[in-house]
């Protein structure tokens, strides 16, 4: 007990000294301000990377594509070195992996029981997208901007446009569900939530850009830069990976469920008309 209260002691006093000298030395000259920081955050106009020299594209893109790599060389490995020696009795990683696929499978199967397979597959990929996605700001990865400036590589649902993009691939999934259950009336049925591909895109962009905004905001100031800057980001990033993939899943397993949900047959349909 005694041990542990000396090590919170100093890790408290090592806390105060680096915040009293950052206090004292001030904060180094800046090339722009803090609102040029944020907006550039948002709007990407400045701090742009070259795509193999052939185009500028906002570091979002290139977080996307080590994302989308880093998961498809993970299942590639987990499907030829791991499941081939799956056991009765799971080990650690075998467990956790079952677990994850069992979370995705129930959550399909209580939103759309009649037709899960593809949905469970689909929730699944997205919510793995966006869970690595989002932690894979933690990385701290550095990229040089095309004006010669390191950059750290954002998650990439921070840029408005991947957010865009899997609301919208979302939608289409619902949308495929409705065909498939119901039909041309499943379309119906889909198109009166014309606003679900939007509330999804800039609900994912708005959650993923405020931490991004606190983050940096937090990391502009050298006065604030010394530890908080590690429970910011971390509490931050664990919070909206955690957040987002549960409400992104859930809602497409609910609105998949309820477009393509078969409709009763029809002799079932007169047999209880008849009775009431």
């Amino acid at each position: 007990m005694k041990q542990h209260k000396k090590a919170l002691a100093v890790w408290l006093i090592s806390v105060l000294v680096l915040l009293a000298a950052a206090l004292l030395t001030g904060s180094p000259g800046r090339t722009e301000s803090v609102q040029e920081a944020m907006r550039d955050a948002v709007l990407h106009s400045v701090n742009r990377i070259s795509l193999f020299g052939l185009k500028t594209v906002n570091p979002g893109m290139i977080s996307a594509f080590l994302v989308t790599a880093a998961l498809l060389i993970a299942a590639v490995l987990i499907r030829v070195l791991v499941i081939p020696r799956f056991r009765y009795v799971p080990g650690k990683f075998q467990l956790v992996l079952e677990e994850a696929v069992g979370l995705f499978d129930r959550m399909a199967q209580g939103g759309s029981p009649h037709r899960c397979r593809f949905l469970g597959a689909y929730i699944f990929a997205a919510g793995a997208y966006i869970f690595v996605g989002t932690l894979f700001e933690l990385l701290g990865l550095q990229a040089v901007t095309v004006h010669g400036h390191p950059i750290t590589l954002p998650a990439p649902l921070s840029d408005v446009n991947a957010a865009i993009a899997l609301g919208t691939l979302s939608y289409l999934v619902i949308l495929s569900g409705g065909i498939a259950g119901s039909g041309i009336k499943g379309v119906g049925k889909t198109l009166k939530e014309f606003s679900l591909p939007i509330s999804m895109s800039f609900r994912l962009f708005g959650a993923l850009l405020s931490g991004l905004l606190v983050t940096e905001l937090v990391y502009y100031y050298i006065s604030l830069s010394f530890v908080l800057p590690v429970v910011v980001g971390v509490l931050f990033t664990l919070l909206h990976a955690l957040i987002q993939t549960y409400v992104l899943t859930m809602l497409v397993s609910m609105y998949y469920g309820e477009v393509s949900e078969p409709g009763a047959p029809k002799k079932a349909k007169a047999a209880h008309a008849a009775q009431t």
